[in-house]
């Protein structure tokens, strides 16, 4: 099955950019006016981010929101046979930023949100950076998409680490000098153990992992976001957040992760994942306090 899933895709593939944004635009119409993909969730999660614009206006936001979901499904195919120099065409970033820090033996960790198009942005920043690239990756349930993303996501160097077994996948790279990316803004699995912060003014639950790894290696961190110029085009952009972690106050590099999500955010709101339910959970008294 996984070969004639991965064949016919390859095919696919092989046709101009431009083509396949037709299907993007066919599978826009299905999702959005048709099946209406998650709709109720997207509209809530942006009345949540956005209560001061009109409906009109996040009716706006989540129109283009989807049209970046099915291009970025659409890029990803893309990728199974476009070329090395194809891609870097159409993403773009100061790898200089980074590659400094390399020489001074210390270790880099990336904090980025759920933000198109990180199937790109993974690929070329293997190639272009001087580390040894982790990426931590969440599963799919689905064994064949999971086998066709993982070859995928691995096809230029990086290293996958899963998400359900980190910390066993990290022990082979533990003493050696890598650059760790890791999606800071997924939903913990046990809410109770996670720090509360008012996030687009509502608590909501942010993974320890991310600081507590950071903390105990003194990594540098550096922030991550990625927007897009035009269609087919992005640009991933770095914001050195700090250079000795392990000196900062408990939970402090996490809200500095959190206020500079919401910034970048409120900057491009159509290049979050706003399907993902970011306000899953309702907070608890026993959960701890809110840090504002």
């Amino acid at each position: 099955m996984y070969y004639l899933v991965y064949g016919s895709l390859y095919v696919l593939s092989l046709m101009p950019l431009g083509i396949l944004y037709l299907f993007s635009d066919f599978a826009y119409f299905l999702i959005y006016y048709v099946i209406g993909y998650r709709k109720e969730v997207v509209f809530n999660n942006l009345k949540q981010g956005f209560p001061e614009k009109t409906e009109k206006e996040r009716k706006k936001i989540a129109k283009k929101f989807y049209r970046n979901f099915t291009d970025t499904f659409i890029e990803a195919i893309k990728m199974i046979s476009a070329s090395d120099r194809f891609i870097e065409k159409r993403f773009h970033a100061d790898w200089e930023y980074v590659n400094k820090y390399h020489g001074n033996g210390r270790s880099v960790q990336f904090l980025l949100g759920h933000n198109f198009n990180w199937e790109w942005a993974n690929l070329v920043a293997a190639k272009r950076l001087k580390y040894l690239f982790l990426a931590v990756y969440m599963p799919l349930t689905n064994k064949v998409m999971d086998r066709l993303f993982y070859n995928l996501r691995a096809k230029r160097g990086t290293k996958l680490l899963p998400a359900t077994n980190m910390q066993e996948a990290m022990m082979p790279y533990r003493h050696l000098q890598y650059l760790l990316a890791l999606v800071a803004d997924q939903n913990p699995g046990v809410p109770a153990k996670a720090w509360w912060f008012n996030f687009f003014g509502k608590p909501a639950p942010f993974v320890k992992g991310p600081e507590k790894g950071a903390r105990n290696n003194n990594t540098i961190v550096i922030f991550v976001f990625i927007h897009k110029p035009k269609r087919g085009h992005y640009e991933m952009v770095f914001s050195l957040a700090e250079e000795n972690p392990n000196a900062l106050p408990e939970a402090a590099l996490t809200r500095k992760f959190v206020r500079y999500l919401e910034n970048v955010i409120r900057q491009y709101p159509d290049m979050w994942l706003w399907s993902h339910r970011r306000w899953k959970y309702d907070w608890k008294p026993e959960y701890g306090a809110i840090i504002e």
